[in-house]
Parts: structure tokens; sequence; C-alpha cells
């Protein structure tokens, strides 16, 4: 009798620590320290531009004539941007932090943020080509919203977004959600600076992630989502798949005891 006794609580320990609770898998839950406060996150600052970074920019004027050699072909015939389009028509952020442009020649653009760009832009035409008759008007941005994403997701690689900003859980929808046996609790979002690179973990189950600093993704950001402890273990994600598993060792161990004994 004291054997059952132990082996059903053996059972009952494995299936309880083998299934994966719901509090594990719910974004954003809102705890006791959440507060109703609405809060100016201080991790929108905008982004500076990188080496190896690639950007498009587009030169408007009145007559469109004045400005077309300073536009690349695929802003000469409006035609859609795409990711392979940007390769072959952005201007790409060399190791000394400069584009080369038509007529411009370099122009160091490293540590900016795409606004000081347009406006370093707008300034050089203004001074040396145009005058404000001529209704120069400049556009600058980054030839999408790159990052990567790797683990216990649903489909991992390099993404592009077309859009200007992007937070964590726009990322992970983007690449299929995050699976059952992800660890959502500690993520790692891997960012690099010109000094070098830093770490950062958030929590997506805890409603005050979206104050984290990494709640908001920089471009190039790197996102790691390693495994919950319960797929090392292979007992199962949820309770019937820990009971099943239960059934089919104690079906084994009891086939062997039995053709031992005979």
């Amino acid at each position: 009798m004291d054997n059952l006794k132990i082996y059903v609580l053996l059972i009952f320990s494995v299936f309880v620590s083998s299934c994966i609770s719901t509090t594990d898998l719910i974004y954003l839950q809102q705890g006791k320290s959440t507060s109703n406060v609405v809060v100016t996150p201080l991790n929108q600052n905008p982004y500076r531009l990188q080496a190896n970074d690639i950007i498009t920019v587009t030169i408007k004027a009145i007559d469109p004539k004045l400005v077309e050699i300073f536009n690349s072909s695929t802003a000469q015939s409006g035609g859609m941007l795409n990711e392979q389009s940007a390769y072959y028509t952005g201007y790409s952020i060399d190791d000394h932090g400069n584009i080369r442009m038509p007529i411009l020649g370099e122009i160091n653009v490293l540590g900016y943020t795409v606004d000081e760009v347009r406006i370093q832009i707008e300034k050089l035409l203004l001074n040396k080509f145009f005058k404000a008759e001529a209704g120069i008007y400049v556009v600058v941005k980054l030839s999408g919203f790159r990052y990567t994403i790797n683990g216990e997701v649903a489909a991992t690689g390099t993404k592009t977004l077309f859009q200007d900003k992007v937070n964590i859980m726009e990322a992970i929808a983007n690449s299929g959600d995050i699976t059952i046996t992800g660890d959502r609790k500690a993520v790692k979002v891997i960012r690099r600076f010109p000094s070098g690179n830093e770490t950062f973990t958030i929590d997506l189950t805890d409603a005050n992630a979206v104050n984290s600093p990494c709640y908001y993704l920089q471009p190039n950001d790197y996102i790691l989502v390693n495994p919950l402890k319960q797929k090392t273990w292979g007992t199962g994600k949820t309770g019937l798949e820990s009971l099943t598993t239960i059934i089919t060792i104690l079906s084994l161990a009891t086939t062997t005891f039995l053709l031992l004994r005979n």
C-alpha cells in the first residue's frame, strides 16, 4: 500500500511539474505593480544611423526635371520600394559613416537621425544648387526596419518591416508568435551600439514590459527566445501530453517487470 502511495505521488509530481502553466503563456498580464497611469516611455529615442545601414533619399521640386539626377531610378519611376530594390538603389553607409550621392558627393551621416540627414541634404541643395523658389523637398528613410529573431518562434530568420517604429510584440507576431515551449519571461534582445553590443532581457508576460528599454526595437536588433525547461524534459507540453507520456512509461515498466518475472 505504501508503494502504491509513493507511485501515485510520483506520477502526480511529474504530471504537475511537466505541464506549462497559463501564466507562462499569457502576454502582458496585469500584476499588483502595474499602474494605470499613462507613461511616456523613454525607450522611443530616434535611431541613429550606423555603418552598413541602407537609407533611401528622395528629392522633389516644383519642376521634377531639376532634381532627376539626384534621385535613384526607383524614385524617378515612382516604383514601390522593396528589400531588393533598396539594396541596389539605396545608399549604403560605409565603414567611415559616409554615403555617396550624385553631384553632392560624400556625406557623413554616421550617428545622425534620418531627420538630421534630411536637413543636412536640404541645406546642401539650397546653398549650392537651388533657390528657395525651387520648392526643394527631401525625404530620407531607412530602407525597411530589419531585425533578426531566433529560437522558439514559428518562423526564425531576418525580417524586414516597412514602418518607422516596431515594438517587440509586433516583431514576434510577424514571426508567427512564440511557440508553447518558448520562454516568454526571459526574451533576450541583443542591440548593436557603436561601442559594442548590449543584451537586454524582457518579461513579456508582465504588463510593465511596455516600459522596458527594449520594448521598442532598434533596427538590426537580434531577438532570442530560449526554450522552457519542459521542452528538454520531453514529458509533454500540456496535461494530456504529460499524462500520455506517464501512461506509456508505466505500461513499458509493467511489461518489462512481467517479462522479467516470468
